[in-house]
């Protein structure tokens, strides 16, 4: 029996043709039981924080309750896997119960991530630890209060049942929120099958569901593949900007909505270094750092190769037009992601403007933070203070993070620069501050949060750091301690993807 306080669904891509997809309800649990609930998300998505905290918002999320209105199903798509293809993957460990409309008017899926086997499982057992759980909640968030597109975190369970990977270990559920699952490797599926029904089914959905406006160009789908090329080089321009390493940048892992998915081996870069790789899967480096912007590239061409079949829709339509309008549309990407990486550039140094010495500038930057090791973000947030000093004196990172005598010649450059901008000392520290946290989610931090949950049931190291981590940029000297680099003996080097 549901409650009068459960969500009410409004599901739209179980409409569409059922071989997008399977029913598929989510196993049971033996003894599920609360890690954290979010308040705020939730009620902007219409559910009652207090229904999602009560015994049948617990028993939803864990996949014991069915609540009315949710049909619950699993996606199929395929996808290229560190270069390699795949023709099927899909929800192999989750369930999508159904579709909310928050306040915003946004429609957005609820999925539970652990949830048991599904006809796309691939023999895996379809449940998830309690790491991977918390990493995810933990990351998501982070990213959101960074201003970065992502699925969110709604909520999180224990199992009371134990998962067996290297080690047996407490399982657990994830309740994930994105503005659709939908990604390149859900187009590659169709495809690779020579399906343009399900194709141009597909295409017209995601454009009704996201790119509406595009619906009124004379090419739609060509619309939606610019507008999907677009988002996904602001996406990537923001990664780059705050450090962070996704870690397995699979086409399956590549929202057509442009938000960020699949928190598994991923990790904020600390010591600045192109080639950083925290992924233990990523034995060549491909997703490494600096390689991010190139596979972005790389799979919105798999993107264009799977919508060739409908991407020209001219009376005289062929295959090599087809090709030009894709080319068009992919040309286009490393002059929108430069764009998008250089205004967020230009806030981080504190300029009105950017200058094509200032690209000059910032590289000088990086190379010396490179040869010093130094801290990504810290070296960002020292700058922003420096910018107007006498601002910051009792609230400093300064303890943690100053510039040695290397970044001296640099720093003369970059205040010489500044004379020649129009911005205040006052408003260029805003700014900076708004393009530079303080508070990321440290691999050590975030391993201290689950070790402590895993191994002695302890959520406050979880719970304090998620809560920090909803400010990223604003400096409280009380809490220092999760703004400090890892020590020699607590680095954590590689992360995992917890399948």
């Amino acid at each position: 029996m549901t409650s009068a306080n459960s969500p009410t669904f409004d599901n739209s891509y179980v409409k569409q043709a059922d071989r997008f997809y399977s029913p598929q309800a989510p196993a049971t649990v033996p003894t599920p039981a609360l890690i954290r609930v979010n308040h705020h998300l939730a009620s902007s998505l219409g559910i009652d924080p207090q229904w999602l905290a009560s015994p049948e918002g617990i028993a939803t999320m864990a996949g014991n309750h069915i609540p009315d209105g949710a049909e619950p199903i699993a996606t199929v798509y395929a996808g290229h896997q560190f270069g390699g293809w795949n023709p099927q993957l899909g929800d192999g460990r989750a369930v999508l119960l159904g579709e909310l409309i928050a306040d915003s008017g946004t429609r957005y899926d609820w999925q539970l991530k652990g949830s048991g086997r599904t006809p796309y499982s691939r023999g895996g057992d379809g449940k998830s630890p309690l790491g991977p759980v918390l990493r995810e909640y933990i990351l998501c968030e982070a990213m959101a209060a960074l201003k970065v597109p992502t699925t969110r975190a709604l909520g999180a369970v224990c199992t009371g049942e134990m998962v067996f990977r290297d080690q047996a270990l407490p399982g657990a559920v994830f309740s994930r929120v994105a503005q659709s699952h939908i990604r390149v490797g859900t187009m590659q599926f169709f495809a690779a099958r020579r399906d343009t029904e399900a194709l141009h089914e597909l295409s017209h959905y995601v454009i009704q569901r996201h790119f509406p406006e595009a619906a009124q160009a004379d090419n739609p789908i060509l619309a939606m593949l610019n507008e999907i090329v677009a988002r996904q080089a602001s996406l990537i321009a923001q990664w780059q900007s705050i450090g962070f390493i996704h870690g397995v940048m699979n086409t399956d892992n590549m929202l057509l909505c442009g938000e960020t998915i699949d928190y598994g081996p991923c990790a904020f870069m600390e010591n600045y270094d192109p080639a950083t790789v925290f992924s233990s899967i990523d034995h060549n480096g491909r997703y490494a750092y600096g390689n991010q912007p190139s596979i972005a590239h790389w799979n919105l061409a798999q993107l264009a190769q799977a919508l060739l079949a409908i991407l020209d829709n001219s009376a005289d339509a062929n295959e090599d037009s087809a090709v030009a309008l894709a080319q068009q549309a992919l040309d286009a990407f490393p002059d929108l992601f430069l764009s998008a990486y250089q205004n967020i550039i230009k806030n981080k140094l504190g300029l009105n403007n950017f200058t094509e010495s200032d690209d000059a500038l910032y590289q000088d930057l990086l190379k010396l933070m490179q040869q010093e090791k130094a801290d990504f973000t810290l070296c960002f947030r020292r700058l922003a203070e420096l910018s107007n000093e006498a601002a910051c004196i009792n609230n400093s990172i300064r303890e943690l993070f100053d510039f040695n005598d290397s970044f001296t010649p640099w720093l003369q450059q970059w205040r010489q620069r500044l004379k020649e901008d129009t911005l205040t000392p006052e408003q260029r520290q805003t700014l900076m501050f708004k393009a530079n946290p303080v508070f990321i989610p440290r691999n050590h931090l975030v391993h201290e949060a689950i070790v402590a949950a895993e191994q002695h049931g302890d959520f406050s190291y979880f719970n304090q750091l998620v809560d920090v981590l909803e400010a990223p940029h604003i400096f409280d000297p009380d809490k220092l301690a999760y703004a400090r680099p890892a020590k020699p003996n607590e680095q954590v080097l590689q992360t995992f993807c917890g399948t």
